[in-house]
């Protein structure tokens, strides 16, 4: 029995025999100690900043009693010591903490060493080759993540002491190496320059622990660069004086520490003449980052050359062409499509536009076969390897992702074609082209020959790009490219009710859903019961009540029952796309939800625990960021195929293409039954299951409403009220974004040129 509670510190040693629940985000704890009884193991509570199973530990705490879990081990302070039986021995190397050993190999090396393993490991590591089955290799892979374990504890109870989450201690270690201390006492803003997932926030809180004044430059300098990548995060590639000053002052001032508006200024001023930003005087005065401006400026440069050069073309043998063409294919085009194709020809850059059903496929299909016939080279891409596989399906030409085909150097961090070593093309169609942000666009100019014809195609109702900038919306706007856009809605096209629709909400018309029916009766609270679908329509409404609550019952019931009748796979087919992350019908939650429904727990299912969240083999993931290295970007979809804790990684398949995860790289993934709506530009899935709720009041807009339901190509489900969809039709919430690419193209023969005047 464990002692009577008291207020005094007692002492407890003894082996973790398992870990019941561990957040990396905070380092909450709930573990089972065995202190030699283990037919009565503890109850142990608290922080720690890394923690296995079989470690041995002397913890320093208090007991208290859980109104429902009874007495528990209340941990103040804890250190590791190392296990003193040959079962915690074992325990310990066989927890998965090493790379390379796993229970069984454990089990070997304790036979063999006993109770001197540890010391065996830490001091004579090449004694291990007298173990049967363990060979160089494998000895000099556990050397080496045995030394790294070592500092990486060292850097993981300095971190947690000042408040870093443990989720990024591997991280920082991977960056900084034995330096990771230095470099935290010293200027903790850089982790959020370094480290994904580590921001401004989180490093002010460390520099608070670790004695940093909050006059430092350092933080002055940390906080403008946040509120200008926060403001990027929003689309924005610079900020009036106006908006910086105050949202930096707001960041930076705290209980006790009033930032001034002055001190600012004079912080701005610095850092335009170290050239840590650009100042740019228009009507008021801008500041940019200097790669926001510089690439901006270049783009607009670089467009007005290719647009300077007129082409000399036969428009007489074209017209020519395109009537044998449609006469031998028995086809006829718009007299929009014919403006767009006749102008593909003659024009070094155009834009096609168009909503669904409009023909863009079709017109894109016959500029690529014109281009063919006057002896083009031509090459295809598009921002996401969805959208890219389209295109290939579309022109029958292989079509790479932008990354891949500008070759994408993860050595340099930058493309390997650039303006020294541009495309081997003629002739280029980019798909998808309102993904394309500032910086894509003008790694692509820089690598386009400039004889080299471009088609831009994309929707320019759709949202905007995630990343900075509004670039196919500014290019339109400047009226300095030329723009065909599609507007009528072929007749076959008409038939589907999801472009129907979509042409509604673009319009702003309340569209006329017609209810999901069911052959049954329906439940009490209105969702729909087992039977099969009766509704020929490809685009449905379901209310799921009024509260959001009833909505992830309705799509679990969809999912469950409807789907599956309607010949399509829950597993593979079906995308849950919501407007928000957070909520009861946010994406967190319904990941978690849809997770258990789809791809349950199983005894041939590996899966990893990871505070609150379970990564399981046949998870459907999403990547948050773009990953060079792995090339793999923000957006891509995989599912997950192996987790091996031996080597404590995670093989994920991205379109048949297996990419390995280190454990301290998960952060870089999530659930993805249900993604965000931005987060699902350039893909279409065969099902969509569309939520929307009041509760979405602050994300519902025409835009992205009408983005949710183009990305479904055989059936679209909408989960919601009435209410909701006529707010999201009616709220017209096209955010302005601080770019200055339209008004850079509207001046004639921009001068790229660097301004670093205070």
């Amino acid at each position: 029995m464990p002692p009577a509670i008291t207020n005094s510190l007692s002492t407890l040693t003894g082996v973790i025999e398992r870990i019941t629940f561990h957040s990396e985000e905070s380092g909450y704890t709930v573990a089972r100690l065995n202190t030699g009884n283990v037919k009565q193991l503890i109850t142990v509570v608290g922080s720690f900043a890394n923690i296995q199973a079989g470690q041995t530990l002397q913890l320093q705490g208090v007991w208290g009693e859980h109104p429902q879990y009874g007495s528990q081990f209340q941990v103040v302070q804890y250190q590791e010591t190392k296990p003193a039986t040959l079962t915690g021995i074992e325990k310990y190397l066989g927890s998965g903490l090493i790379k390379g050993v796993g229970p069984v190999t454990a089990k070997r090396i304790v036979k063999h060493f006993g109770l001197d393993t540890l010391d065996i490991i830490e001091n004579q590591i090449h004694r291990l080759s007298e173990v049967p089955g363990i060979a160089k290799k494998r000895i000099a892979m556990i050397q080496s993540t045995w030394s790294e374990q070592k500092s990486i504890k060292e850097v993981m109870v300095f971190l947690s002491g000042h408040g870093v989450s443990t989720t990024y201690a591997v991280k920082i270690f991977k960056q900084y190496g034995d330096s990771a201390i230095a470099t935290v006492t010293t200027n903790p803003y850089q982790l959020a320059i370094d480290i994904f997932g580590i921001g401004f926030l989180t490093a002010d809180k460390i520099a608070v622990n670790v004695g940093v004044s909050p006059w430092s430059k350092f933080r002055y300098k940390a906080g403008v660069l946040h509120v200008l990548d926060k403001a990027s995060e929003d689309g924005h590639c610079y900020l009036p004086e106006a908006k910086i000053v105050p949202f930096t002052k707001e960041l930076l001032t705290t209980d006790e520490h009033q930032a001034e508006e002055d001190a600012i200024a004079d912080i701005l001023k610095e850092m335009v003449t170290e050239e840590q930003l650009i100042k740019e005087l228009d009507d008021e005065i801008l500041y940019y980052k200097p790669t926001f401006f510089y690439s901006e400026q270049h783009l607009a440069k670089l467009l007005q050359q290719k647009l300077k050069a007129k082409l000399d073309v036969d428009s007489e043998r074209v017209k020519s062409w395109i009537n044998r063409f449609t006469a031998s294919n028995q086809i006829q085009l718009s007299s929009q499509q014919l403006q767009a194709v006749e102008t593909a020809a003659s024009e070094k850059v155009m834009i096609l536009t168009g909503g669904p059903g409009t023909g863009k496929t079709f017109t894109v299909r016959t500029i690529v076969t014109l281009w063919k016939a006057m002896g083009k080279k031509i090459a295809c891409a598009a921002p996401t390897g969805r959208a890219a596989k389209r295109l290939s399906e579309m022109t029958g030409i292989e079509a790479k992702t932008l990354h891949r085909l500008l070759e994408f150097d993860p050595s340099s961090m930058g493309f390997k074609r650039d303006l020294d070593n541009q495309l081997n093309y003629s002739a280029i169609v980019v798909d998808e082209s309102s993904m394309v942000d500032l910086f894509m666009a003008h790694s692509l100019l820089k690598a386009t020959p400039k004889d080299c014809l471009l088609l831009m195609v994309g929707d320019i109702d759709q949202l905007p790009s995630v990343g900075p900038g509004n670039v196919l919306k500014d290019l339109i706007a400047s009226e300095q490219i030329p723009v065909v856009r599609l507007t009528q809605v072929f007749r076959q096209a008409a038939q589907s009710a999801i472009i129907r629709t979509a042409h509604q909400i673009n319009n702003g018309q309340i569209p006329k859903l017609e209810p999901v029916s069911m052959k049954a009766t329906r439940t009490s609270h209105g969702a729909p019961p087992v039977g099969a679908p009766v509704s020929s329509s490809d685009c449905l409404w379901h209310s799921g009540g009024t509260e959001a609550e009833h909505g992830v019952q309705t799509i679990c019931e969809l999912i469950e029952h409807y789907i599956p009748k309607a010949g399509f796979n829950p597993a593979t087919d079906v995308q849950v796309l919501c407007p928000m992350t957070r909520g009861v019908v946010g994406t967190r939650n319904l990941n978690k939800v849809l997770q258990q429904l789809i791809n349950p727990a199983s005894e041939d299912k590996d899966e990893l625990i990871r505070g609150d969240s379970i990564l399981r083999t046949g998870d459907r993931v999403m990547q948050l960021k773009n990953d060079y290295n792995k090339e793999v970007f923000n957006g891509d979809l995989g599912i997950v195929r192996a987790i091996d804790r031996m080597e404590k990684e995670v093989t994920i398949d991205f379109d048949g293409r297996d990419v390995v995860y280190d454990y301290a790289d998960l952060n870089e993934i999530t659930l993805a039954w249900a993604t965000s709506i931005h987060k699902s530009q350039g893909s279409e899935y065969p099902v969509v299951i569309l939520p929307l709720y009041t509760q979405h009041y602050i994300m519902l807009s025409r835009n992205l409403f009408y983005t949710a339901l183009t990305r479904a190509k055989k059936l679209a489900l909408i989960v919601g009220s009435e209410k909701a969809i006529a707010i999201a039709v009616k709220q017209v919430k096209q955010q302005q974004r601080y770019t200055r690419l339209k008004e850079r193209l509207e001046v004639k023969d921009v001068v790229f040129k660097r301004i670093s005047t205070p």
